[in-house]
C-alpha cells in the first residue's frame, strides 16, 4: 500500500501545533502556593522576576524567575545577611520583619525597596543580578514612619517614591521624589490619592501608557473584604481620578461569597514580552472560613479598555482553573520531594525564625545529617529558637522526618513541628521523662497547651510524621520498619489566621530545645520529605 508521507508529516506537524496551542491555553492558580503574600513582579527581557514578603523567617525575600509568568522556580532570597535583615523577636511576633517588598529594574540595576517592622524602616537594596549578591540597605529618610515603599523610575531620570502612612493614619498615598543612592528625599512627600473610601488604602504602585500616570493600590485590610482599586493623572502629582470600574478586582459580593479564593488585593502589572498585560495579587484559599496556609500568588490576565482602563480577566475576579491564553509555556522540572541534607547547605525552602545562631546548625558535623543544637528559646518564645522549616503548600500532604535523639537530661527536647506563630503550634517530639526516653505529642493554643500523648519509646531512630487535610492534622511515628502508629488528630482550623490573627501561614518545621538551658544533646535528623496530593 503506498503511504503519501507528505500527508503524514503534515499530519504529525498538524498535531503537534495543537499540542502546543492546548499548551498555551490555562493554568491553575495560585501561581505561588503558600505564604508567598504581597508579590510584585519586574521584567527583563523575557525574563520575569516575582518577591514576597518574609515577615518573621530569615532569610528574607524570597525571588523567584519565570519564562512565562505561570511557572516559577525561587532562584535565591534577596536578604541574606544580619546586616541586611536585622529581625527582632518579641516586635510584632512572627507577622513583623519584612512587609511588601517591591522589585523593579532600571538600566541595569535591581532595586527592590521594603519595609523592615522590626525596625519600623524602610530601605532599598540593588543588585545586578537577581540571583544576588544584593547590596547592604540604604535606609530611608523619612519624617514619619510608613509602610509599602514603592519605587518609580520616570522617563526624564526622575524617581518616585510612593508610601503608606502608617495604620490608622488618614492621609492617602504620599509620593515624593527620592534619590535612590542615599535614601534623601529629594521633594516633602503629598498626599496624591486617599483611594475610594475602603478600608486600609496600601501598596501603591505607579505606572505609566499613554500618557497618563496610573496609581494601583489596594483596599480593605489584607482579609476577606480585601480589593484592587486604580486612579490615574496627567501628573505624577495628581489628582488622581478613580477609575469607573472601581473595583476592578475583587471577591466581595453575594455571587463570590462561595468562592475558595478570598482576600483578593495588593496588585502589580506588568507587561509581558508579547504586548499582553498581567496582574499578580495575593489572596488565600479558605476552607470551612478558615485559612492555614497564608496568602498566595494569583495571576490574572489584564486587558486595556477604550476609555484606557484596566480590566482583569474579563469579570473582575480570579479562579482556580484559569482558562485563558498563556504565553508559551516553560515549565521547570520538579523539584525532588525528600532532602537528604547531602549538599553542604539548606535547600532555599528552607527558613529560619529570626536570624539564626549560626552555631545551631551542623550539614558538617555528623556528615548526610542536619544537626540541630537546641538553646534556651522554645517555639513559643521567639528568641532565636533552633528552628528550621518549610511553607505548607497544599491542602493535602504528608511530611516526615527521620531523628536521631536520646537526651540525657530532662529538659532537652527535638522533633517535628506544624508552626503557625508563637502561640499557636502542634509539636510531636523525644524528650528524656524520668530517665525513659519519651515521644510526645503536645498542642499550644494560646496561653492552653494540652498534652494529647507521651508513650515511651527505644533508643533507635524514629520517624515522625504528619499527615494534612482540609480540616485536621494528623500525627503518627514510626521506629524499627515497624508500620507507623498514629499519635492524634487535632483541626487545622485552630492554627489559622481567623483564630490567631497575624499575616503567616503554617510552616512545618524541625526543632530542638533546651527549655530554658543550652542543649548537651544534639538533635540529629537524616532526612526530610514533603508529598502532596
Amino acid at each position: 500500500m503506498f503511504v503519501d508521507m507528505k500527508s503524514v508529516y503534515l499530519l504529525i506537524a498538524t498535531l503537534l501545533a495543537s499540542l502546543v496551542v492546548k499548551a498555551q491555553i490555562g493554568y491553575k492558580n495560585p501561581i505561588l502556593s503558600g505564604m508567598y503574600p504581597d508579590p510584585s513582579i519586574c521584567r527583563v527581557g523575557e525574563d520575569y522576576y516575582l518577591i514576597n514578603s518574609s515577615m518573621g523567617y530569615f532569610p528574607g525575600i524570597p525571588i523567584s524567575h519565570s519564562k512565562d509568568l505561570v511557572n516559577w522556580q525561587q532562584i535565591g532570597h534577596v536578604l541574606t545577611t544580619d546586616e541586611q535583615l536585622p529581625l527582632f523577636s518579641g516586635m510584632n511576633g512572627i507577622s513583623g520583619g519584612i512587609m511588601a517588598p517591591t522589585i523593579r529594574y532600571n538600566k541595569g540595576t535591581f532595586y527592590v525597596i521594603c519595609t523592615n517592622l522590626s525596625v519600623m524602616k524602610n530601605f532599598i537594596v540593588t543588585a545586578k543580578d537577581p540571583k544576588g549578591p544584593w547590596s547592604n540597605p540604604v535606609w530611608i529618610d523619612l519624617p514619619n514612619f510608613a509602610i509599602d515603599p514603592s519605587l518609580f523610575f520616570d522617563e526624564d531620570g526622575k524617581v518616585y517614591l510612593t508610601v503608606t502612612p502608617e495604620f490608622g493614619k488618614l492621609e492617602g498615598i504620599r509620593l515624593a521624589q527620592i534619590d535612590v543612592h542615599t535614601g534623601k528625599l529629594i521633594t516633602p512627600l503629598k498626599s496624591i490619592w486617599n483611594g475610594t473610601g475602603g478600608w486600609h488604602p496600601e501598596g501603591p504602585h505607579i505606572f505609566k501608557k499613554e500618557g497618563y500616570y496610573y496609581l494601583l493600590m489596594a483596599e480593605g485590610g489584607t482579609e476577606y473584604g480585601h480589593k484592587v482599586i486604580i486612579g490615574r493623572s496627567r501628573s505624577i502629582e495628581g489628582p488622581y481620578d478613580s477609575a469607573p470600574g472601581n473595583p476592578i478586582l475583587s471577591h466581595l459580593g453575594r455571587a463570590m461569597q462561595s468562592s475558595p479564593i478570598q482576600g483578593v488585593g495588593h496588585p502589580d502589572l506588568v507587561q509581558a514580552h508579547d504586548g499582553s498585560w498581567w496582574m499578580v495579587v495575593l489572596a488565600f484559599r479558605h476552607y470551612n472560613n478558615h485559612h492555614v496556609m497564608g496568602r498566595d500568588t494569583y495571576l490574572a490576565p489584564v486587558e486595556w479598555n477604550y476609555s484606557g482602563w484596566p480590566v482583569v480577566n474579563g469579570n473582575g475576579t480570579l479562579a482556580l482553573d484559569m482558562k485563558v491564553k498563556t504565553l508559551t509555556l516553560h515549565p521547570f522540572s520538579e523539584p525532588p520531594t525528600r532532602d537528604n541534607f547531602d549538599n553542604g547547605k539548606l535547600e532555599l525552602f528552607w527558613n529560619y525564625i529570626n536570624n539564626p545562631i549560626k552555631g545551631n546548625y551542623s550539614l558538617s558535623e555528623r556528615e548526610g545529617y542536619l544537626r540541630l543544637k537546641g538553646n534556651v528559646s522554645t517555639t513559643s518564645e521567639g528568641k532565636q529558637v533552633t528552628f528550621v522549616g518549610r511553607r505548607q503548600q497544599h491542602e493535602s500532604f504528608t511530611a516526615a522526618t527521620e531523628l536521631d535523639f536520646a537526651p540525657s537530661n530532662q529538659t532537652d527536647e527535638a522533633g517535628l513541628v506544624v508552626f503557625m506563630d508563637y502561640r499557636a503550634h502542634y509539636d510531636l517530639y523525644i524528650k528524656n521523662l524520668k530517665g525513659k526516653r519519651t515521644l510526645i505529642l503536645k498542642y499550644t493554643l494560646g496561653s492552653i497547651q494540652h498534652l494529647e500523648k507521651q508513650i515511651p519509646i527505644g533508643n533507635d531512630p524514629i520517624v515522625l510524621k504528619v499527615e494534612g487535610s482540609k480540616n485536621h492534622y494528623i500525627f503518627s511515628y514510626s521506629q524499627g520498619n515497624n508500620e507507623y502508629k498514629v499519635l492524634g488528630k487535632a483541626d487545622n482550623k485552630y492554627l489559622s489566621t481567623e483564630t490567631n490573627g497575624g499575616f503567616t501561614g503554617v510552616y512545618i518545621g524541625l526543632f530542638a530545645t533546651g527549655n530554658g538551658k543550652n542543649s548537651v544533646t544534639n538533635a540529629d535528623f537524616d532526612w526530610f520529605e514533603y508529598l502532596h496530593k
